[in-house]
């Protein structure tokens, strides 16, 4: 066992193989030596190739380029604030500042089950079940009086104090009442205006509507939001080879992203209309783009220039019909076409209208994945009014070799070292129609053109599901 297996103890294998072969240091030659990991994938887009740059890759935007213009897209876009029931409006962003309209609490209220006092004690008071929550004002105590009181209770006017019932000890013999330790003046009450007063700033416009944010919403006095709606997205996976069930058999093989997509994207912040197998038909491919009523219509495959590769020649020709139809007109415009990345190259974004865009995805598995990372979740984050995400950069572990003139996206694991440091380990099956190392992943790591050394800080782009291990 080398090295790099004890260090990677702990990671289950079957997921999480990082690359063992030896590789010649970098200076010995200007592109890395490709590996097993970067060799996977014999036949496809070679994660590491070191064949020379040709013109459709030198066409295509730089990996940051890229991204700066997916967010443009969906800023240029018209917003449409809607409002909406609090119950509608989970994983939207508010269109508005969100105001308090009324004080919080609205009473002064009782933090605890026990006693309203007035004045020092002992205290007297009658039996009955005292002042509940959810009732009319109390009437109010003299001094030397106690009344129970639950959590929540309005407290009645003069009382000085709440008493918690195991702080207490009532007499119900002589009715009076005695603290078992010293009663300071407003304590277990929480004053009207507490937490804001009426009008009081409570989220700036652009917050994300969380669970709690419904709740705050809900305690100042809103019964709907005035939000911007999640963007809606179609899916359309193209493709005579693909099967929906089954084992791939006579040269057909099973749809991957029909099942990763749609969860990806609405973990992306989106609302998945439908999601349709279409095969390789160019005039199916144009009814369904030109009928779709989803803000955002992402295809997967039909990306390159083979010969069932329609995706660009719909796109030309819906721009010149566009162009004929008015010369002032905001037709169809290819925003990104191809992107210095791999896997991935392949993609694009297209606007169809002021407010519809195309993403087009490559077909291989992990190709797709980088678009979407790369095209799909800055638009959509941009079409729903949010900010954009802050770099988050770790060192790697391990070399990773690089594209001469392309950024990488290879998956990673965020994992402790033992000095308790925190690093991300590249993983192996990191090919483009690959799914294995994403699987075990929690990011993809950012790999400059020409490699990464050990120890190197690289971006890394969090998934939807990591839940923050990164940041």
């Amino acid at each position: 066992m080398n090295d790099i297996e004890h260090e990677i103890d702990g990671i289950d294998q079957a997921l999480a193989l990082v690359s063992r072969e030896p590789r010649e240091p970098r200076e010995q030659a200007a592109v890395p030596a490709p590996t097993a990991a970067t060799a996977a994938g014999a036949g496809q887009e070679s994660a590491a190739p070191a064949d020379p740059v040709t013109p459709d890759h030198a066409a295509g935007a730089s990996w940051p380029e890229a991204r700066a213009a997916a967010f443009r897209a969906g800023h240029a876009a018209p917003a449409r604030p809607l409002r909406v029931p609090l119950g509608q409006a989970l994983g939207q962003v508010l269109a508005e500042p969100l105001e308090a309209l009324t004080d919080l609490p609205s009473f002064d209220t009782s933090a605890m089950d026990g006693w309203a006092v007035a004045g020092p004690g002992p205290w007297s008071f009658h039996e009955g079940h005292g002042i509940l929550a959810g009732r009319a004002a109390p009437d109010p105590l003299n001094d030397g009086e106690a009344v129970r009181i639950a959590t929540g209770a309005r407290i009645p006017a003069e009382a000085t104090a709440v008493i918690r019932s195991e702080h207490a000890h009532a007499d119900e013999s002589k009715l009076r009442l005695h603290a078992l330790r010293e009663v300071i003046p407003g304590q277990d009450i929480r004053p009207r205006g507490q937490e804001c007063r009426t009008g009081d700033h409570l989220l700036p416009a652009g917050s994300l509507v969380t669970p709690a944010v419904l709740g705050l919403a809900a305690a100042a006095g809103y019964d709907t939001l005035l939000s911007v709606p999640r963007p809606t997205v179609e899916v359309l996976i193209l493709g005579d080879e693909l099967l929906t069930g089954g084992l791939p058999h006579d040269g057909m093989v099973r749809d991957a992203l029909g099942p990763l997509l749609a969860p990806w994207l609405r973990a992306l912040g989106a609302d998945v209309l439908d999601t349709r197998c279409l095969g390789d038909d160019p005039e199916v491919l144009r009814r369904a783009v030109l009928g779709s009523e989803a803000d955002v219509i992402v295809t997967t495959g039909g990306t390159a220039a083979g010969p069932v590769d329609h995706v660009r020649p719909f796109l030309a020709t819906a721009a010149r019909a566009a162009r004929s139809a008015s010369a002032d007109a905001v037709g169809t415009e290819i925003l990104v076409d191809g992107v210095e990345v791999r896997p991935g190259h392949p993609m694009l974004l297209a606007r169809l209208s002021p407010d519809t865009h195309l993403v087009g995805l490559p077909g291989n598995p992990l190709a797709a994945v980088s678009g979407l990372l790369t095209l799909a979740g800055p638009l959509l984050r941009a079409l729903a009014h949010r900010p954009a995400t802050e770099p988050y950069r770790a060192p790697v572990r391990d070399e990773i070799p690089g594209h001469p003139v392309s950024t990488r996206l290879v998956p990673v694991t965020h994992r402790t070292g033992p000095t308790g440091a925190d690093h991300a380990v590249p993983l192996h099956y990191n090919g483009p129609a690959m799914l294995r190392g994403i699987a075990a992943a929690d990011g993809l790591a950012v790999v400059p053109p020409g490699g990464a050394r050990a120890g190197d800080e690289l971006e890394i782009l969090d998934l939807p599901w990591a839940e923050g291990c990164f940041t």
